[in-house]
């Protein structure tokens, strides 16, 4: 069955001509991937790889910070609108993965030692791992260093600094678990 966004994207010659450009620039882009307008990748495109039946809405920004940072997107997962994802590591989303607009995954954060001026001083950086079937709701912000398991779920407005085992649903600032999917 496919679902009510996939029924309605319309594979226009603007998109084809975006998904074409992105060809060019990314380590690799798979079939049917639905690039919309005003996507931007970013600093090091050719460390990105899409895979097949992706969906990348309106306005997202998916960065790869440096010349050693990477960012895989498996195969029929939708990044939504205004979603940003920055990696000075590795992030890794895998298939069939929902997320919402308004989420902001970043695998780093800056150090921040007193007696020295924090925008002299280096990143801390971890890898992100998110599984196969995992639904982000709007307006997430997922720290470095966290896997979130297969099919587990994040509620609306999280923000996820541990690790969330398969199948579990979080929520909250910070997240806590709060439920399973049955």
């Amino acid at each position: 069955m496919m679902s009510q966004l996939r029924k309605h994207l319309k594979f226009t010659l603007a998109v084809r001509m975006r998904v074409l450009w992105h060809s060019f620039r990314l380590r690799k882009i798979g079939k049917s991937v639905f690039i919309d307008a005003n996507v931007q990748l970013l600093r090091y495109p050719k460390n990105i790889s899409v895979d097949d039946n992706v969906v990348i809405k309106e306005g997202a920004r998916i960065c790869s910070c440096n010349e050693r940072a990477e960012i895989s997107i498996g195969k029929r997962t939708t990044i939504g609108f205004n979603t940003f994802i920055y990696s000075s590591d590795k992030i890794e989303i895998g298939n069939d993965c929902l997320i919402a607009p308004f989420v902001y995954i970043v695998d780093s954060d800056h150090k921040a030692a007193k007696g020295q001026k924090i925008n002299v001083q280096g990143n801390v950086t971890a890898p992100i791992q998110i599984e196969d079937d995992v639904w982000i709701a709007s307006n997430v912000t997922i720290l470095k260093g966290v896997t979130i398991g297969e099919g587990a779920i994040v509620a609306a407005n999280s923000v996820v600094n541990k690790d969330i085992a398969p199948y579990e649903i979080w929520g909250g600032t910070p997240a806590k678990k709060i439920g399973n999917r049955e």
